[in-house]
């Protein structure tokens, strides 16, 4: 009766109050931090209620986040997590979609040694950019400071994030800005570890997560 390891997880139990996108993004949320993502599959019809399918790209990655994600309580009920049986229908589609996005994209122009060139460069300055942060960054605090959070961030997803990591209190979010919260921890030690682990995190494909250590 056992369902071989596949890169598709299944998963029910879960919340039927939740909005569509809001569980997909908390899903992605929760998840990504075991690899990369092709597609999260969350239904509302009434047989798909409580249930979604998460693919990754390689099946270790669905393997380490069936193992450390059984059970856990996702808007307060266990999620209850098994491999997919129906792991060709859905990931031949889904692989499917995935490899026709690229082909939308123009065409590179084709001379490989440009583009090259221009990849180093962005990679410069973007290393440039991110110097100046490095530069005045603050001495360690148990209280991280996080920048840039997509306007859909609550509590209850930065909680999932950062619960993870030993020594976790809680999320303080700030009233009326959605981009920034606090989150603290009992040692800077520990802080520490969750801010490398976290940094550049993508809540949201669009929104890569910037951890500091709060001003003392």
């Amino acid at each position: 009766m056992d369902v071989r390891p596949n890169q598709t997880i299944y998963i029910n139990n879960l919340n039927e109050k939740i909005k569509k996108e809001e569980l997909k993004k908390s899903l992605y949320a929760i998840f990504s931090q075991f690899g990369q993502i092709l597609d999260i599959v969350a239904l509302k019809t009434l047989k798909m209620r409580g249930q979604a399918f998460v693919i990754f790209k390689e099946i270790g990655s669905a393997s380490n986040a069936l193992r450390t994600m059984q059970g856990f309580p996702f808007y307060d009920k266990p999620m209850r997590i098994a491999y997919s049986k129906s792991d060709s229908d859905i990931v031949a589609k889904l692989k499917g979609t995935y490899k026709e996005r690229p082909k939308k994209v123009k065409p590179p122009k084709p001379v490989p040694g440009v583009e090259e060139k221009k990849d180093k460069k962005k990679k410069q300055t973007s290393a440039e950019n991110a110097n100046p942060n490095t530069q005045t960054e603050q001495p360690p605090n148990q209280i991280l400071f996080l920048t840039n959070l997509p306007e859909e961030t609550n509590e209850m997803m930065l909680s999932m994030l950062f619960n993870q990591f030993p020594g976790f209190k809680e999320v303080r979010l700030v009233p009326n800005r959605h981009d920034i919260a606090f989150v603290e921890f009992t040692t800077e030690l520990q802080s520490n570890a969750a801010k490398e682990a976290l940094q550049g995190f993508k809540i949201t494909p669009t929104h890569a997560m910037k951890i500091t250590f709060a001003k003392k």
